[in-house]
């Protein structure tokens, strides 16, 4: 039976909703970690030393701060970013002269993965911001930056809305576009390549768990290892713009480089990479799964 665009594209959204809670179920205290040593690499030695330090000051929940963001940042986007994704993949047929049914190359989805993450980073944005800012905001007020911390969701929703009104929620939107697009070209480029490789010459709709999740694992590296300095400029703007006005993505960036050093701008890479691959490969996996799934009953029918 031949699924119409609509029922294409919830199928899509829903199952893209399922993938970003299982990267997030799976990556949150790396991201955190992620986020701490991005914003004060002087306050710690590795992600050993974080880790340490995170829980002997907060506690357990310390590595859990900002999940709630986190789950509504990766539905959002994940949900967008498939739905997109079908969409993007459709214009990219007609750019190139294909069938709708044709099968893209891994070239032709990573340019079409590309495009999707400009509308998923629309929805990202916000979310990420305050995630960011529960994540760090135990190091903001030992730093001296902040007298006083929002220890809730809403809390620092408030204070957004308070200081900066509704676009202050759209701090760091440069810098994530600036990531989320060369980033997911070499995200859903990397998945498919990897899936090419396993299938030897197989439909790859016939891979089994391991090999999804190993793809899924390679393509979150590949992002993170292609944009990690734009992110890590990026998580400074969203945190650090608590304690007043931040300079933009260059401004950022050049401070960093000629304050701390290159080095600076890979500070937490070893935490991320450990959730790049642990979390992107649980997302494909649930995402491929259930829109399995969701296409069988459909087909029932």
């Amino acid at each position: 039976m031949r699924i119409n665009s609509a029922i294409q594209a919830a199928i899509d959204l829903t199952a893209g909703a399922a993938g970003g809670t299982a990267c997030v179920v799976t990556g949150q205290p790396f991201d955190t970690a992620k986020v701490k040593m991005q914003t004060f690499p002087n306050m710690y030695r590795g992600i050993v030393d974080c880790f340490v330090k995170t829980y002997k000051q907060v506690g357990f929940r310390g590595f859990y701060k900002g999940t709630t963001p986190a789950l509504v940042a990766n539905i959002a986007e994940n949900s967008v970013l498939f739905m997109c994704y079908g969409f993007c993949q459709q214009i990219v047929r007609r750019i190139v002269g294909v069938d709708r049914k044709t099968k893209l190359s891994d070239l032709q989805n990573a340019a079409a993965g590309s495009f999707a993450s400009a509308f998923a980073t629309l929805v990202l944005c916000p979310t990420e911001l305050v995630k960011c800012r529960l994540q760090a905001m135990h190091e903001m007020q030992l730093s001296g930056k902040i007298i006083q911390g929002h220890n809730t969701v809403w809390s620092v929703v408030k204070g957004v809305i308070q200081k900066d009104g509704p676009l202050g929620f759209y701090r760091g939107l440069s810098s994530t576009l600036l990531r989320e697009v060369p980033g997911y070209f070499f995200f859903f480029g990397g998945y498919e390549l990897s899936r090419t490789f396993f299938a030897s010459g197989r439909s790859k709709d016939e891979l089994g768990p391991i090999p999804l999740l190993l793809s899924g694992g390679f393509g979150g590296s590949c992002l993170w290892i292609a944009v990690y300095p734009v992110d890590c400029v990026k998580s400074r703007i969203q945190v650090l713009s608590m304690a007043g006005k931040q300079a933009g993505f260059m401004g950022t960036f050049v401070t960093v480089v000629r304050t701390e050093g290159v080095l600076a701008l890979y500070s937490g890479l070893k935490p991320t990479m450990i959730r790049a691959f642990l979390a992107n490969g649980a997302l494909f996996l649930a995402y491929e799964y259930s829109r399995k799934l969701m296409m069988k009953q459909m087909d029932s029918y």
